[in-house]
């Protein structure tokens, strides 16, 4: 790769990768030390900025070792243990983007009743349930790989040590893990989409049920800023695998992870905060006091 290409996206990885740590860290302490942030939809968020957090450290700081040496290495342990974070990030998105979904359900089809279903302790026991879903699953499809043996070249053709291109080095039959990958995938990805999609439809069918415009506009806004963030994580997700990986639509891939892993984490807290007028009431006058300070 070219020495000036290579310094830009450096540079550039290394902005990215500041501000996301940054936004997510903002969104943490705001939903931790404001009170009026101390709702189940920002507790959600605040958990979603921490599995951005772990997502991004666990890509970004190699990726910028490698363009800044020009290539690297990994041990076949420290890309597995790479992979088994990724995945936990990933499954745990998975899981928490459902329960979200579920919370804005209840919120627009069930008013009445949100503060009685969605109490404390159950958007605790859900987060829970999400992050050890999301380190159980990785730990099984990570701990297959191990019994595999690799005898050819060591050069993963990825951004980072993703499973399909690991496979692709092994020279045993990987059979039963591609078939360990996709009775996973099911409950992972299909059900948590399913469930997604039923409680927007039953959302939208809610909200058309309005009679005042301003009244329709006011309730989907609750939910738009969830959505957009679930079509991002979804559409990059079925992107990388669903598509065929072939030619030109493999270098696409790769494309589309970096976007997933490095810029989606980045570009949730901004949806979150431009989008939210709590998160904009406490931020910005916040913002205009510092610069106001500096300037003094």
């Amino acid at each position: 790769m070219n020495q000036c290409l290579r310094f830009f996206l450096f540079g550039l990885f290394l902005l990215v990768y500041s501000v996301t740590i940054c936004g997510n860290l903002l969104i943490i302490t705001l939903v931790s030390t404001i009170k009026n942030l101390h709702t189940p939809m920002y507790f959600f968020i605040s958990q979603l900025s921490i599995s951005d957090i772990l997502l991004t450290t666990t890509i970004v700081p190699n990726l910028l070792h490698i363009l800044l040496n020009n290539g690297g290495t990994i041990t076949f342990t420290n890309c597995i243990s790479q992979f088994y974070f990724f995945c936990t990030s990933e499954v745990f998105e998975c899981f928490l983007l459902t329960v979200m979904s579920y919370d804005r359900y209840v919120a627009i089809c069930n008013p009445l009743h949100y503060s009685s279903i969605m109490t404390y302790e159950f958007c605790v026991k859900s987060v829970t349930m999400c992050w050890l879903l999301g380190y159980f699953v990785s730990f099984i499809v990570s701990i297959t790989p191990f019994k595999l043996l690799f005898c050819g070249p060591n050069i993963i053709d990825h951004v980072f040590c993703d499973i399909v291109p690991l496979l692709e080095l092994s020279c045993s039959d990987t059979f039963i893990v591609h078939l360990e990958i996709y009775v996973t995938g099911i409950p992972i990805v299909i059900i948590p989409t399913i469930i997604i999609v039923f409680s927007y439809t039953y959302i939208v069918l809610a909200v058309l049920r309005i009679p005042s415009s301003t009244g329709r506009q006011k309730a989907f806004s609750t939910c738009s800023s969830h959505l957009i963030v679930v079509s991002i994580f979804y559409f990059s997700l079925f992107s990388v695998y669903v598509l065929p990986k072939g030619g030109q639509t493999w270098l696409l891939n790769k494309i589309v992870s970096l976007l997933y892993t490095v810029f989606t984490p980045l570009i949730n807290p901004i949806i979150y905060s431009l989008r939210n007028k709590d998160i904009k009431k406490i931020v910005l006058p916040y913002i205009l006091m510092t610069y106001h300070q500096m300037n003094i």
